[in-house]
């Protein structure tokens, strides 16, 4: 019925098989290769990509810093001269139920309020600016 003893055809199907491991080796070979390819690729544009993103987030500071120390200066030149002379000028002012850095009246506790609402106001305007830069694609 076979004309070649069975060792043969079991070298002979094992050949074929290594061949075709070989060859599916060599496919998926290449198939990796170009996905190792495309990664690199794609690392290296958002590389570029967060580059220019930190570059503009660094803008963004040193703008929002600057409009901050600009708008603190100007509150301290508006509410500067806010002080009283003497104390004898004004009446008492009451004691709070609760512990506060200051009173209503107080020109300072003004001026420290002004200063810590333009402080957030200014946060908010960073806070906003960053997500816009890092959210935009």
């Amino acid at each position: 019925m076979f004309p070649l003893p069975i060792s043969t055809w079991i070298m002979i199907g094992l050949s074929v098989v290594a061949l075709g491991g070989f060859g599916y080796g060599k496919y998926e070979s290449a198939k990796y290769d170009a996905y190792v390819a495309k990664a690199e690729t794609a690392a290296k544009e958002q590389e570029v990509i967060n580059h220019y993103k930190a570059k503009e987030a660094a803008q963004v500071n040193e703008k929002v810093k600057n409009d901050y120390e600009n708008k603190l200066a100007l509150i301290k030149r508006t509410y500067g001269g806010m002080r009283l002379s003497s104390t004898s000028e004004a009446s008492q002012v009451p004691g709070t139920s609760s512990s506060t850095d200051g009173t209503p009246a107080d020109p300072k506790f003004i001026e420290k309020c002004a200063i810590t609402t333009q402080q957030l106001v200014s946060l908010q305007g960073w806070l906003n600016e960053q997500i816009g830069i890092f959210n935009a694609k």
